[in-house]
C-alpha cells in the first residue's frame, strides 16, 4: 500500500487512501468472481508481456516520485537484458489504476495485464475469478520461508499467488512543538485509549484537531479501524470462519471513533483535506493515526519538521495489535504467457539470488519507507542503515512486531464493516445496533460464500 498524503500535490504519497476509498465504490461490480473469469490480457506491442503499475515510467518535480519510478523502471530493464521473453512497463495514471475500475473492466473485457499490483483487501476478488498465477512452483522452500507470515494473507491451500514488495504498519504521529507547548514529555506518551482521548482533548483547540482518525468511507478506514478491534479481543471472523464481529471488542471500538467525533477530539473531516504533511506543518493537528509511508513524506516535504511516533494505544486489559499493510506483485493465470509472468514475479522479489533480496531493500529504504517483509532484506537493509533513524527504529523494532496482516475481505464483508464505522462515527447510530447489523449481513454472506477462504 502506498503512502497516503496530499492528494492534489504529491500522487505518489497519496494512493492507498484514495485506492481504498475509491475501491469501496467498485465493490458491488468485483464481488461477482464472474465477471473476472475466461479473461484475456492487453495486446502489448511486438507480444512483450505488460506490467500494470502506477509508479512509472514517469518524470516528476517530485524526488520521491522520481525514485519510485526509476527502481521500476531499473528493474524491468535489468529482466529484459537476461530473458527471451521481454516485459513492457505500462504506468497508469493513480486516479486511472485505484478508482476501483480499471483493472477489473480490463479482465472483464480481455485486456488485463500479465503483472499488476495488488493490495490484500482485493486478493480474493481476483483469486476467485481465476486471475491469479500459482507462483509456489517457481520458489525455492527458503523463500518462501523467509517471507514467513507476511505470505499468510497471499496464500490459498498453502499455495502463494501473490508477493508483498512492503510491510506498511500503523502507528500514532504526534506533533512534537504542540507536545511540548502543553508542558508534555515522552513519559506522557500515551498507552492507553483513555490517556489518549484525554491527551487529545488537552491538544485540540478552534483550529487544531486533538486527534485524527480516518473519515472517508473505504478500505482504508477499515484497514486502520481493526487494530482497535483485534486489541480488545475482536474479530470479524473466528478461526474456523464463524462470523465472531457483534462482541463486547467490537462494541468498543466502535464506541472510541464515536467518542472521539462526539466530544470534539477528532474531527469529522480530514485536516488539510487529508494532506497529512500539510496538516500537521499547518499546525491543524495533534494526533494522527498513520502508517510507516509517511517517514519518506517528511523526509521529503518537511525534513526539518519534528514529529514523533508510538504505538497504538490500548484499552484496559487490552493487548497490542497494529494493521500491517503492503501492496503485491501478481500474475495473469489467464494472460499470453502466465507462466513467464510467474517466473518475473519470483525473479523480482521471490528469489534467493542476492540481486531479488537486494531489490526489495533498495524499496524498502532506499525509495520508500518500509518493513522488508523477508527476513533476509529486513537483515541486509538494517545493515545498510535503513533502519538507523530514531522514527525507523521504533516502527522496526517497536511498532511492526506486534502486526497483523490486512485481511482480505471480500466486498459484501468490507461494506458491512465500513457502514458501522460510518454509522457510529458520523451519524451518531448506536454500537450495538450497528454491531449487530454488520454482523447479520456478513452471516447472511458467509453462509452462501463459495471461494478461498475468508481467513
Amino acid at each position: 500500500m502506498l503512502q497516503h498524503g496530499n492528494e492534489a500535490g504529491h500522487p505518489a504519497t497519496t494512493s492507498r487512501r484514495r485506492f481504498l476509498t475509491a475501491a469501496a465504490g467498485a465493490g458491488a461490480a468485483l464481488a461477482s468472481p464472474a465477471l473476472l473469469t475466461g479473461c484475456g490480457t492487453a495486446q502489448a506491442k511486438g507480444g512483450n508481456l505488460q506490467f500494470w503499475n502506477f509508479y512509472g515510467p514517469q518524470r516528476s518535480p517530485d524526488p520521491a516520485i522520481n525514485a519510485q519510478s526509476k527502481w521500476f523502471v531499473d528493474m524491468v530493464a535489468a529482466w529484459n537484458r537476461t530473458h527471451k521473453v521481454q516485459i513492457d512497463l505500462v504506468y497508469v495514471p493513480i486516479q486511472t489504476y485505484l478508482n476501483g475500475f480499471k483493472l477489473p473492466s480490463a479482465f472483464a473485457t480481455g485486456e488485463g495485464p500479465d503483472m499488476f499490483l495488488l493490495s490484500p483487501g482485493d486478493f480474493l476478488r481476483y483469486y476467485n475469478g481465476g486471475v491469479l498465477a500459482d507462483l509456489t512452483p517457481h520458489m525455492d522452500k527458503a523463500a518462501i520461508d523467509d517471507y514467513g507470515s507476511a505470505l499468510d494473507s497471499r496464500k490459498v491451500d498453502g499455495k502463494v499467488y501473490a508477493l508483498p514488495m512492503e510491510i506498511e504498519p500503523l502507528a500514532m504521529f504526534y506533533a512534537q512543538d504542540v507536545w511540548e507547548k502543553a508542558g508534555l514529555s515522552e513519559a506522557d506518551i500515551p498507552t492507553t485509549w483513555d490517556q489518549m482521548l484525554d491527551i487529545g482533548d488537552k491538544l485540540r483547540t478552534k483550529t487544531r484537531a486533538g486527534l485524527v482518525f480516518e473519515t472517508n468511507p473505504g478500505y482504508y478506514q477499515n484497514f486502520t479501524w481493526y487494530p482497535w478491534m483485534w486489541q480488545g479481543g475482536g474479530d470479524v471472523l473466528d478461526q474456523h470462519g464463524e462470523v465472531v464481529f457483534d462482541s463486547k471488542a467490537t462494541r468498543q471500538a466502535l464506541g472510541l471513533w464515536q467518542d472521539a467525533v462526539r466530544h470534539g477530539i477528532a474531527p469529522r473531516t480530514l485536516p488539510a483535506a487529508g494532506d497529512v504533511i500539510g496538516g500537521f506543518k499547518g499546525g491543524n493537528v495533534a494526533m494522527w493515526q498513520q502508517g510507516i509511508w509517511n517517514v519518506s513524506s517528511f523526509k521529503a516535504f518537511a525534513p526539518e519538521y519534528r514529529y514523533g511516533v508510538f504505538k497504538l494505544p490500548v484499552p484496559t486489559g487490552g493487548k497490542y495489535v497494529t494493521t500491517l499493510g503492503g501492496w503485491s506483485f501478481c500474475a495473469n493465470a489467464q494472460g499470453r504467457n502466465p507462466e513467464a509472468a510467474a517466473e518475473f514475479c519470483v525473479w523480482a522479489l521471490g528469489s534467493m539470488k542476492d540481486d531479488s533480496i537486494n531489490r526489495m531493500v533498495d524499496w524498502c529504504v532506499g525509495a520508500k519507507s518500509d518493513v522488508a517483509p523477508r527476513a533476509s532484506a529486513l537483515e541486509r537493509g538494517a545493515a545498510k542503515g535503513g533502519y538507523d533513524s530514531e522514527i525507523m527504529k521504533k516502527f522496526k523494532d517497536e511498532i511492526f512486531p506486534g502486526g497483523r496482516a490486512e485481511p482480505r475481505y471480500p466486498p459484501v464483508v468490507y461494506k458491512a464493516i465500513s457502514d458501522a464505522i460510518q454509522g457510529t462515527m458520523l451519524a451518531g447510530r448506536g454500537v450495538a445496533g450497528e454491531a449487530a447489523r454488520a454482523a447479520q449481513s456478513i452471516a447472511a454472506y458467509t453462509k452462501s460464500y463459495k471461494g478461498a477462504s475468508l481467513i
